[in-house]
This record gives C-alpha cells, structure tokens and sequence, in this order.
C-alpha cells in the first residue's frame, strides 16, 4: 500500500513523514476526538484550550493554540476529505461550508495513515501553501519540528487509552 500520490513541490510543500508504534485506529481517534486532541495538538509548552471538529466534507476544522505568554492563536478551516483511519484533508483558505476566507499563511494539510506489518503506522502530513514565501515562513515556524513534537505527544497519549 502506498500513500496518495502527490509530487510534492519542495517550493510549495512540506513534509513530516514517519512509522509510529500505535495503530491507525488510535492515530485517526487522537485527530477527530476533540478532547483527544486538545490533549496533544500544540507542541509543548504550547497548548490548545479549544478544539471543534464537525468530522465530514465542509465541515469544521478549528483549533485555538495557547503560546506560554499567554498569546492565542485561532485557526479555523474545512475539512475537504475524511476516508476513517486512513485520510484526512483540511483546508484553512476554506471556512465551513467551503466559503472562502481571507486568511494569513493558508494551507491545505494531509495526514495520511497506513497500517504496519507491525501493527504500528504509516504516518504522512503534508502542508501545502499558495506561495514560496508561505511556505518558508511556515517551514521557519518550525513545521517539521513541532508537528514531529505533536506526533510524540499523540502517541504518548494514545497509549494511555
């Protein structure tokens, strides 16, 4: 089994990719439960005190993440796909309902998960931005960092359900 196919654009794109030691059963429920993932979403010591999840095509994908200062940030968006435990596509150039909305550094990201041999996962997140600039800035935000951060933190958490 391979991940969908996309060509990825290193001027556009960015990619954390890696095998975990939980089932995609349990990754798919810490992404679409939202109390889960208010649990591991942020990086630590970021953390996200709201989460709301309508789980279906044009519906809601929203996050507000706490900065150790205090600062929030609110990012809401549409998921544009939902295949469960396998594929999960949300868009924040998109609000509910796919109406579109103006917004700072839009992207469109992917998470993918297939099982392991293993019994582990398969695990790809893909960022996809508009422009180069978007996508530098999100790479120098740390994309790759803090989303592999996250990542650790969902599996630890998930081996505690």
């Amino acid at each position: 089994m391979s991940f969908t196919p996309h060509t990825l654009d290193p001027n556009l794109d960015i990619e954390l990719h890696r095998e975990v030691d939980v089932p995609p059963a349990l990754v798919w429920k810490a992404w679409t439960t939202p109390d889960l993932l208010k649990e591991w979403f942020a990086p630590k010591p970021f953390e996200t005190p709201h989460c709301e999840i309508d789980l279906r095509p044009g519906g809601i994908f929203r996050t507000v993440m706490r900065s150790p200062d205090g600062n929030e940030f609110d990012g809401a968006g549409c998921y544009l796909e939902v295949i469960p435990n396998e594929r999960l596509v949300w868009t924040s150039a998109l609000a509910p309902g796919y109406r579109p909305q103006a917004g700072e550094m839009p992207f469109t990201a992917v998470i993918e998960l297939q099982p392991t041999g293993s019994g582990g996962t398969r695990y790809r997140a893909v960022a996809m931005h508009r422009t180069p600039e978007d996508n530098k800035q999100h790479a120098d935000m740390g994309f790759v960092e803090g989303w592999g951060a996250a990542l650790d933190q969902l599996v630890a958490l998930v081996k505690t359900l």
